[in-house]
């Protein structure tokens, strides 16, 4: 079998002395590992790293074996963002995410909107706010996507302010303002479309919902924890904000 897909590199481990295993984000084959021989050369280190964009073509004598890969590279998206901390981490932040989508399973959509975050990855003022999206869109992928179009308590669409942190749906400011410390914010860029881009302030409180339903549906039923990236992410961001 054997088949040709472009992918986001999402992790690397060794695999013997000279090769390793790859993971791929692929746009039609879903999260895909296979086996990169001599994939620890000086001449593939610099392309087999996590958030770069490769093409790739995967072989293999069945289809539930690993399989061999052969990778060229098309975007080299890590080399852009190793100098730069808060890239890196969002970087690493949506490579280690992307981990949570079952093997072998596809979501084009999903993948696209990998791309236009790490396409704007040199921009600070553009990619939070479009990570943040991403977040949202896995979740949904993930089967437990927020319902963000119109308040649960009255049905308007209008002046959305707050989310249920029991059931994902949106409150109006005026149905929620009685329980607004039992509610999360919803940022506006999320509740409705804007000219500008977020502020920081709106991007943090992005982070903080998506966070929230993670924790909730995803890694606490698994034991898993969150990944120390999104944490190093948010804390620079916080950082930034105050200087």
């Amino acid at each position: 079998m054997d088949w040709r897909d472009q992918g986001i590199i999402l992790s690397v481990r060794p695999h013997g002395e000279t090769s390793a295993v790859v993971e791929l984000f692929t746009r039609e084959h879903g999260r895909h590992l296979g086996l990169v021989r001599g994939g620890r050369s000086r001449r593939q280190r610099p392309v087999l790293q996590p958030g770069n964009i490769v093409e790739a073509e995967w072989r293999a004598r069945l289809s539930e074996h690993l399989g061999a890969y052969m990778v060229e590279l098309s975007n080299a998206y890590a080399a852009l963002a190793l100098d730069d901390r808060i890239a890196l981490a969002g970087l690493n932040t949506l490579t280690s995410l992307a981990r949570l989508l079952p093997e072998r399973d596809p979501h084009a959509a999903l993948y696209e909107a990998g791309l236009v975050v790490l396409g704007h990855i040199s921009d600070v003022e553009i990619w939070p706010g479009l990570l943040v999206r991403w977040e949202l869109e896995l979740l949904n992928e993930l089967g437990f996507g927020l319902d963000l179009a119109s308040c649960a308590a009255t049905g308007e669409s209008g002046d959305l302010a707050y989310v249920s942190p029991r059931t994902g749906r949106a409150v109006s400011r005026a149905a929620g303002e009685p329980y607004r410390a039992k509610l999360l914010a919803l940022p506006a860029f999320l509740a409705r479309e804007q000219a500008t881009g977020p502020g920081l302030p709106d991007v943090l409180s992005g982070f903080a919902l998506t966070g929230f339903f993670f924790e909730k549906h995803v890694f606490e039923p698994r034991n898993l924890v969150m990944p120390e990236a999104r944490g190093r992410l948010i804390a620079a961001l916080q950082a930034a904000g105050e200087a």
